[in-house]
Parts: C-alpha cells; structure tokens; sequence
C-alpha cells in the first residue's frame, strides 16, 4: 500500500460530508437459478461517500438474495452508518472499518443481523478507499500497491440448462474460463459439465459451483462423477456452517480442489479456513464482509499460506470493479468472478472489464475504480432495459 509518513493511504486525511445510498433494480429475461433460489431480478446497492472538498468515492452493498434486502440493506446505512460518519476526518479507511464493525457488533447482534450489518460496513469501506484513490490521482490497484494493472477473469453464474448460446457469446468475448452452477441432481450435473466441456474444448478452464447444495455423505457420493471432466475446483460443496472435520474429510477424499469463503465473515472464520488446508481457493467477498480493509488481511493470510485467492463476486458493476482493482494489488495470481448472466447493473457500470483479451482485463490507470456513469444517466438506460424486457415477456 502507498502510504503518507503518517501512515495512512497516500493522499492526506478527508473530511466526510455526505453519505449517500442508491438502491437500483432491473428485471432480467432469464431467471438465474442457483440450488438454493431463483433471481428473477438483479438488485444493486450503490453508496457514495463524499468529502468537504467534493470528491466521491463508489462502493458497493451485497444484496442478492432475498430480493426485499436491497432496500434494508440501504435503510441499514442510511440510518445506523451515514450518521456516525458525518463530519468525521478520516485518515486511513481501515481505522473506519474497525471502528464501524465495534460500534456495531452488540446492536447488530441484538437485532440478530450480523450478515447485513457486515455487508453495509463492507460497501462504505469499498467507497472509502474508492475516495482516497481518487484524491490522490491513483487507481484503486495502485495506491493498494499494485504493480500491474492486467488481470485473469473467468464467467461464472452458468445455469444447468439453456446456457449453450451463453457460453458460445462469452467465447466470442475473450473469455477462457468458465463456472458452472450445480447440485441439481447428479445426472442433470453430469449432463450439464458434458455439455459445457464439449462446447469450451479440453483445455480452457472450468470450474462448479455446488452452492451449498450437498451433505458430507452426498459430496462424498457425486464429486468423484465429476472429476472426470477435469475441474479447478469445486465450490461449496456443503454447506459454509458445516464442521471443519466434514471439510478435511472431504478433501482428502475428493479428486477435485475445493473452494469456499463466499459466506466465511470475520478474521476467525478465515483464519480457521486457511488453517484446515480443506480449501485450496479461498473466495471472500469483498461486498458482503470485509470490503478493503478486511479482505487485505485474509488475502495477505491465503498467500502466506500458499493457497490461491480468488474474490466471490456476484452484484453490480461498482462491487465488480472494486474485487477487480483489490485483485490486481495483491498479485495473488487468481481469477476474477464475472457473471455472465445479462445484468445492466453490472454491464452500465464495469468499464474496462468489458473488454477482455484472451481472459485478461487491464484495468488502466483512471482515477479510483475509474469513472462511475452518472446516476439519472443509469437510471434512464435501466427504465430502458426494463421495458425491454417487458416487452420481450409480452411477445413470449
């Protein structure tokens, strides 16, 4: 990290004024299944942090599921977080984070919301350190001490069935990995990874994502069915509260790479994760706890211990952005999550990732996370792509 003699980010200390949050949603032709639910449309919680000089720095809010949390989500900043950082000077984004999360931790426990309380402070944290950027004149990936700016990406968010036309336009796009989401049933899975594996060749590569979907005893059962077809990892096998033993157990046993850290929060669930040497790819999500400041130390922790960082990401263009420039500064020789489900929320927003060659994004050198599209702008073209849709399900 690009530090000042004081210690914190290069830039000097800010003034905060103004916290804003933005909830945005839009319908979406085709549903996105998981093992778990259905997304039927695409949420995304946008908050800006501005300062007494005028510079705003983007973050985002983790918002999925269900699809009533954007606007709690958004409530949740707007009315326990904006005030606490109203008028406060702040020299480095990571003393921010912890004071939030100890300011918090009793109400959030209380209110017995420690996942939502987590993901709120995780979006204002993204926003901070998108701010300081911006003052001072550096990209995220930079000031982050980054020295290159070109990173790997891969699609994920491949649904079991109708994907095929999906996956041949995200070839023509530059990308050379891909994600499969299973656990709907073994034949269906094997079915859907032949399918896929037919249509990438044998030598891009692939990965599945179970989605929590299996008991040890099914894991155990359906994993070696799928090591035919030469995985990177397979992702959440069980369920992320599921004891450690039943994790070691079932890397030992598993032919395939197990990866997981989506749904871990805090330094002690990480710690605990890394520790087993169950998971060889550690995915936090830097919109759903961390942000930054968090994520840092957990990514600093996976390196030490010789395992592979890949952030978790599936939201908005902003979160997208922020995973990418966190990526890129820590050289951690991972992939970037994309979703490769039609989302303008992402699409209208994610820059440079849209533009990709032979699975590579660079990044470039703007300001921050680079330049946020102004938001009447966004919310035009969303009522576009909305009635859009409309119009497609009418003509269905």
């Amino acid at each position: 990290m690009l530090e000042t003699e004081n210690g914190g980010p290069q830039g000097g200390p800010a003034t905060l004024e103004r916290v804003d949050v933005h909830v945005l949603r839009c319908p979406i032709a085709t549903p996105v299944q998981t093992s778990f639910g259905v997304m039927r449309e695409r949420p995304a919680v946008l908050v800006s942090i501005t300062d007494s000089d005028g510079c705003t720095g983007w973050g985002e809010v983790w918002s999925n599921f269900p699809e009533c949390g954007a606007e709690h989500r958004a409530a949740l900043v707007s009315t326990v977080f904006a005030p606490m950082l109203a008028g406060l000077r702040v020299a480095d984004p990571a003393h921010v984070f912890r004071d939030l999360t100890e300011r918090t931790a009793v109400l959030a426990l209380q209110c017995g919301e420690p996942g939502p309380f987590a993901q709120a402070i995780a979006g204002l944290d993204l926003a901070l350190w998108d701010l300081f950027a911006r003052r001072a004149g550096l990209p995220l990936w930079k000031l982050l001490g980054g020295d290159t700016d070109r990173i790997a990406v891969y699609a994920s968010g491949l649904n079991p069935v109708g994907s095929e036309q999906l996956v041949e336009e995200k070839l023509d796009e530059g990308y050379e990995a891909f994600k499969l989401k299973v656990g709907f049933g073994v034949e269906q899975d094997v079915s859907s990874l032949n399918m896929l594996r037919e249509i990438i060749g044998p030598t891009r590569r692939l990965m599945a994502d179970a989605n929590q979907a299996w008991t040890f005893a099914q894991a155990l059962e359906i994993a070696p069915r799928l090591a035919a077809f030469d995985l990177d990892w397979l992702e959440e096998p069980l369920r992320c509260d599921r004891p450690l033993g039943e994790w070691q157990a079932l890397a030992a046993d598993c032919p395939i790479p197990l990866a997981g850290g989506e749904n871990l929060t805090g330094d002690d669930a990480f710690n605990a994760a890394i520790g087993s040497r169950a998971l060889t790819v550690i995915q936090p999500d830097a919109a759903k706890w961390g942000g930054i400041s968090g994520c840092l130390k957990v990514i600093r922790a996976v390196q030490a211990a010789g395992l592979t960082y890949c952030p978790h990401y599936l939201g908005g263009g902003i979160g997208l952005l922020a995973s990418a420039h966190l990526l890129a500064a820590t050289g951690a020789g991972g992939m970037l999550e994309i979703d490769a489900n039609p989302n303008p929320l992402r699409t209208l927003l994610h820059g440079p990732l849209g533009t990709l060659t032979q699975g590579y994004a660079d990044l470039g050198h703007a300001p921050g996370i680079g330049v946020v599209r102004d938001l009447a702008e966004l919310r035009e073209r969303v009522r576009e792509e909305a009635a859009a849709v409309g119009a497609l399900g009418k003509a269905a």
